[in-house]
């Protein structure tokens, strides 16, 4: 399989559903070898791991809960055991506790900016080891639009990908010497397991497109982030992708 990423090595966390999978497949499709992280279906992440295999790619599902510095630097280790090298880190594991700031709990404030934002540092931090020895590489953190303008219901999330972006240009500022691109890309309301309970008449009324997005949207823009060199004089950035949601 030869595309744009033919001999790279990706990283996407969470990759066992929804945005991940569809970046892990994307990626994959492009020519890069890929590691599917997954932190609890095993199942799961082998159907994306057989999924890229049958298309002709490589893959590896690699078990980690990314919000656990220990199971980080394994995941890590285990990555390199296996493919010698790192061109492109998805932060995209995350997870949701919603509720009014009133009711909200400190275990779920802890666990979603934990996950959703420590997980994102520590995997950054053990991919920028890798990438500043090679001196290139591509960073992508998955926000999301309720870090950019905040979302009623969800300060815990909001605030942990708010704190993604502030990362992100950080990175990019500090790793942008040694050839490193770090960009954010922040999804509205995408057609996920995340987003399958909500009702959808009142989301579609703030989204000009007036239609959930698709992972594999998503993962188009992730794609394109990864390229060398299509990206590579963009860093620092913050990409919405919302079907205008966010300016309407």
């Amino acid at each position: 399989m030869t595309g744009l990423l033919t001999g790279k090595v990706a990283l996407v966390t969470g990759a066992g559903r929804g945005i991940g999978r569809a970046c892990a497949l994307a990626l994959a499709l492009e020519g890069a070898a890929v590691a599917v992280n997954y932190s609890r279906s095993e199942e799961a992440a082998q159907q994306v791991v057989a999924a890229i295999e049958a298309a002709g790619g490589l893959a590896v599902a690699l078990k980690a809960d990314v919000a656990d510095p220990e199971q980080v630097e394994r995941l890590f280790t285990d990555l390199l055991a296996k493919y010698g090298r790192l061109d492109a880190l998805v932060n995209n594991a995350g997870i949701t506790r919603d509720g009014l700031i009133l009711r909200m709990s400190l275990e779920d404030w802890n666990d979603v900016v934990s996950l959703n934002l420590t997980g994102t540092f520590l995997c950054l931090k053990a991919a920028s080891r890798i990438m500043l020895k090679q001196r290139s590489g591509r960073v992508v953190n998955i926000s999301s639009t309720s870090g950019v303008a905040g979302n009623a219901g969800q300060a815990n999330y909001s605030a942990a990908k708010a704190g993604v972006l502030g990362l992100t240009r950080s990175a990019a500022r500090e790793l942008g010497s040694r050839g490193i691109t770090v960009n954010a890309v922040a999804p509205g309301f995408i057609a996920t397991d995340m987003t399958s309970a909500l009702e959808l008449e009142p989301i579609l009324a703030q989204v000009p497109l007036r239609r959930v997005g698709q992972p594999e949207e998503v993962a188009g823009l992730v794609r394109f982030l990864c390229a060398d060199p299509a990206a590579a004089y963009i860093t620092g950035q913050v990409i919405t992708i919302d079907g205008g949601m966010v300016t309407a």
